[in-house]
């Protein structure tokens, strides 16, 4: 196991080696664009450079395998504050080691940042190809994809010293059965992650180096490889996977079924008491439409089991839908029956004299009273001479 010492020097090293590729590699390529388009595309290429990580943000997608390769599919977004909902700036891959290295790189200036000192996992001694003697036969290993999860890491076992051919002869899998001490955030993430600070512990060239050096969205923007075909295949399949509920959304859902469940109890006491002639209107309302409150009950079940199928399915804008739906419904309902029960039936006799003003004349059957309809009496009519 390495201490931090040696892991940090082994992890300088590595962006070393990267940094003396990418400065070897930019020049020839520059010359083959060059040569094939023209000094205009050259300026655009200088143009894909990004000095400024303030507003960015990248998207791990999930661990895959694409080109015969343990890969991190990943998308880089321009603006963090819409918290990677925007369309992105592009869909990309890299080598799982890659990825994580600068991931690692990333966490460790973060804890810098805050004055801590980071642990580096021991996840970082399998991040080059290492030999490794298995079971007396000769074997390498190195970090990539774990078998049947997209999202978790592991370290693979294979046969060749460049790690491209995978061993399945030991575990029935490429799995080497190492404990990770480490996992990746699926999440959308900040290019630049501001730590708390008092003024007089920063200058100017603290916010200028905060914002032109990001460690894991300068190394994959450097290293990134177009995802397209069968890798765009890839990242639509894994996006559906991993759509389902966080945790804001099943706050959400419980609030919303409460009130729900709330406004359903007081429908339910409300038409207890509904007077027998908003009772009989509404009945012959239903009738006209070929219904029965039979009918209604049942469609409201079905709708529920419905709702709660499309949530099971993480199929998340139909259940939002349907369940606003639901809901106005209720609402609306409960908003009728509270109206119509505060209106006051007002009798008016030919005298202009108030007759009644109960909720509704079967009232008076329920006090069994015949003296409730008021005080009104017939007017005396003069004599006939």
């Amino acid at each position: 196991m390495l201490n931090n010492t040696e892991t940090m020097q082994r992890s300088r090293r590595r962006r070393t080696e990267r940094d003396r590729t990418a400065t070897a590699t930019i020049p020839l390529l520059l010359l083959l664009l060059l040569s094939l388009s023209g000094t205009t595309n050259v300026a655009d290429a200088a143009d894909d450079d990004i000095e400024y990580w303030t507003d960015y943000a990248i998207y791990p997608k999930a661990c895959v395998n694409y080109n015969d390769m343990d890969q991190i599919l990943y998308a880089m977004h321009e603006k963090s504050s819409n918290h990677c909902t925007d369309n992105p700036v592009g869909t990309f891959v890299t080598p799982v080691p890659t990825f994580v290295d600068a991931y690692i790189d990333q966490l460790a200036d973060n804890a810098a940042d805050a004055g801590e000192e980071y642990e580096y996992p021991d996840l970082m001694n399998y991040l080059e190809c290492t030999y490794k003697n298995i079971a007396g036969g000769d074997y390498y290993i190195q970090l990539g994809c774990s078998d049947g999860d997209t999202s978790s890491l592991a370290v693979n076992i294979y046969t060749d010293a460049q790690c491209t051919e995978s061993s399945d002869d030991l575990y029935g899998g490429d799995d080497a059965n190492v404990e990770i001490d480490f996992a990746l955030k699926y999440q959308c993430t900040p290019c630049v992650t501001w730590g708390d600070k008092n003024d007089d512990q920063i200058d100017d060239q603290y916010y200028q180096n905060k914002q032109t050096n990001a460690p894991l969205c300068g190394a994959m923007w450097d290293y990134r490889q177009e995802c397209s075909g069968k890798c765009l295949m890839l990242a639509k399949a894994t996006s559906s996977d991993k759509e389902g509920w966080n945790k804001a959304d099943k706050i959400l859902l419980s609030i919303l079924g409460l009130f729900g469940f709330g406004m359903f109890l007081a429908i339910m006491k409300k038409r207890q008491s509904m007077s027998k002639k908003n009772e009989l209107l509404e009945q012959a309302a239903i009738s006209a439409a070929g219904l029965s409150p039979t009918h209604i009950l049942g469609m409201f079940a079905l709708l529920l089991l419905v709702i709660t199928m499309f949530a099971l399915l993480n199929l998340k804008k139909i259940t939002w839908t349907l369940l606003l739906f639901i809901i106005v419904a209720l609402f609306s309902y409960l908003m009728k029956l509270t109206i119509d029960g505060s209106v006051k039936e007002t009798i008016i006799g030919p005298d202009g004299k108030i007759v009644e003003s109960e909720d509704s004349d079967d009232e008076d059957d329920v006090d069994g009273s015949a003296t409730s309809r008021g005080d009104y009496a017939n007017p005396e009519l003069p004599a006939m001479t």
